[in-house]
Parts: structure tokens; C-alpha cells; sequence
């Protein structure tokens, strides 16, 4: 029964929102938090050097403070914030889908634990049909003024 609740994609949403909601109101309070989350679905722009992120586990927390949870921001159910890593503090935008964070910490007690398990949506991928460019082609043709722009 369980299985059949975690892996519905309502209750991925329902997750989700509830992620959501919380961020925006720690946002509201200024409330420093660190977020646990499956760093596999992370991505850091520009990319970490190997270094540095091969010292990821595959659920990895990160504290949002100073610097860090002044540039947090959710943009399209992500969650985007600027961080520095290693020694050398390199810096990287990081940006954690909403559905990614498994808990929600604050001064180390676990506010929120998402056991919903995240799926990275799938992008449909459009193939144009050949037809589509016979079609154009005829459509064209069939004006008597584009004639002018065929080589004879």
C-alpha cells in the first residue's frame, strides 16, 4: 500500500507543494535551513570540478545561510541558489528540483520528510514528419508569387 502511495504522481505534487510552501515561508521569516536531497538529480552551473564533486554522497545536505540563502530562490520548481565549494570556495549556481529534497532542516530537527520518490519528468520530444516539409513545400508552390524565388 505504501509503495502505491510514494510512487503516485498526485502525491509527488502534494509533495512537492508542500516543499514549496515551506521554502516561501522560511524565505518569510529569514529562517536559515538545510535541505537533504539526491544529489544525482542536482545539477551546479558551472560544473564542479571532479575533485570536488566526487565528495558528494548520493543524499547530500546543504546549509542554506549568509551569502548562500540570500540568493535562494524557487524558479520552476527548482530550487536555485548560489554556494561555494572546496577550499578554494568555487563558486557554482545549484539548483535542486523541489521534488529531489527528501527533508527540510532546521537547527537540526527534520521540519518536513518528502518520502514521495522523485521521477524526473520526461520532456516530449517532438519529431517533424517529412509530410510537414512536403506540405510547406506544396503551400509555397501554390503561390504564383513566390515563383520568383525558384531557380529556373
Amino acid at each position: 500500500m505504501l509503495e502505491s502511495i510514494i510512487e503516485d504522481k498526485k502525491f509527488a505534487s502534494v509533495m512537492q507543494k508542500n516543499i514549496e510552501n515551506l521554502l516561501f515561508y522560511l524565505f518569510e521569516k529569514d529562517q536559515y535551513f538545510g535541505i537533504l536531497c539526491k544529489i544525482e538529480h542536482i545539477t551546479f552551473d558551472p560544473p564542479l570540478p571532479k575533485e570536488i564533486s566526487t565528495e558528494f554522497r548520493s543524499m547530500t545536505l546543504f546549509f542554506l545561510a549568509g551569502y548562500t540563502f540570500e540568493t535562494a530562490n524557487i524558479i520552476d520548481n527548482d530550487l536555485v541558489f548560489e554556494a561555494g565549494f572546496g577550499a578554494e570556495n568555487f563558486g557554482s549556481i545549484v539548483t535542486v528540483p523541489l521534488r529531489a529534497i527528501v527533508q527540510i532542516i532546521v537547527d537540526e530537527t527534520p521540519l518536513l520528510i518528502n518520502l514521495a520518490n522523485y521521477k524526473k519528468e520526461k520532456k516530449e520530444v517532438k519529431h517533424a514528419d517529412n509530410g510537414g516539409i512536403e506540405n510547406s513545400m506544396a503551400s509555397f508552390l501554390s503561390n504564383p508569387e513566390n515563383s520568383k524565388f525558384l531557380k529556373k
